[in-house]
């Protein structure tokens, strides 16, 4: 995390957790799983949480949705042993309408708007108007979009809005597990959308921006209880934690937008 921000973290935040945890007698090994849509902001924050709590959180990735073996629903169909899971919302509530989860325990955590980049270097589209996203999908030779939220979205709605789905086949690709961003870097897309705030800690990449505020779409992210965490005190305590106004400059400098003001 940046110096600034880190210092802007938390006194009222630690302090409020310390005195939330002050009577526990025993440090907690937590386990979390968080989507990639939260995971620079969880990174940045757990190491305060550890150092406040005493607790040590045992940290997973993995998509909120999907097939792939790490996706949260996958984690927790096979019975891993997860405490908290931090992921879109919409999945979340999903997974607790199955009862996976711990009832009244979900947590909103910050929304994620859906941005687009390039690789590092490479000529930048105007993308402020929805003409300018339509005409940079067209002119990418190659077109990548994650497995999760929002590729979902823009697989089976952007791509309609735009009116150009006909135009994309064959040469847009949703990318399984992998961030979108990464394979940008890696030279396998010349142009490729995802949440913001999964877009920017990739090195070799350049943001071009968000998408029209049109046809854009914000994901929420939040936290919940898995049902039968042993630990269900340190669990709500971090979402508390995470949740907390002192923090939301914190999350908002990974590029998503705070539900919690810190003001």
């Amino acid at each position: 995390m940046r110096p600034q921000h880190s210092n802007r973290l938390a006194s009222a935040a630690l302090a409020i957790l310390i005195m939330t945890l002050g009577a526990r007698a025993h440090a907690t090994d937590l386990h979390v799983v968080s989507s990639g849509g939260f995971a620079q902001a969880y990174k940045d924050l757990s190491g305060p949480y550890e150092r406040a709590s005493g607790d040590h959180l045992v940290s997973e990735w993995g998509p909120s949705m999907g097939a792939t073996k790490n996706a949260i629903p996958a984690r927790l169909a096979r019975g891993e042993p997860v405490d908290v899971v931090i992921m879109v919302g919409d999945a979340l509530d999903k997974l607790m309408a199955e009862g996976r989860l711990e009832p009244g325990s979900k947590v909103v955590l910050a929304n994620s708007p859906i941005a687009c980049a390039v690789r590092r270097g490479a000529a930048q589209p105007d993308i402020g108007s929805v003409d300018g996203l339509r005409a940079a999908l067209l002119q990418a030779p190659r077109v990548a979009y994650s497995d999760s939220a929002s590729g979902e979205y823009i697989k089976h709605q952007l791509l309609d809005k735009l009116g150009i789905r006909k135009q994309m086949e064959g040469k847009a690709a949703q990318i399984p597990a992998t961030p979108v961003g990464e394979i940008i870097a890696h030279g396998d897309a010349d142009f490729g959308c995802q949440q913001r705030s999964e877009l920017k800690p990739v090195k070799g990449i350049d943001l071009v921006g968000l998408i029209p505020q049109e046809v854009q779409l914000k994901t929420e992210y939040a936290g919940a209880l898995v049902r039968g965490s042993r630990h269900p005190q340190a669990a709500r305590a971090l979402l508390r934690f995470l949740a907390a106004p002192a923090n939301a400059d914190a999350i908002e400098a990974t590029g998503l937008e705070s539900v919690a003001s810190a003001h």
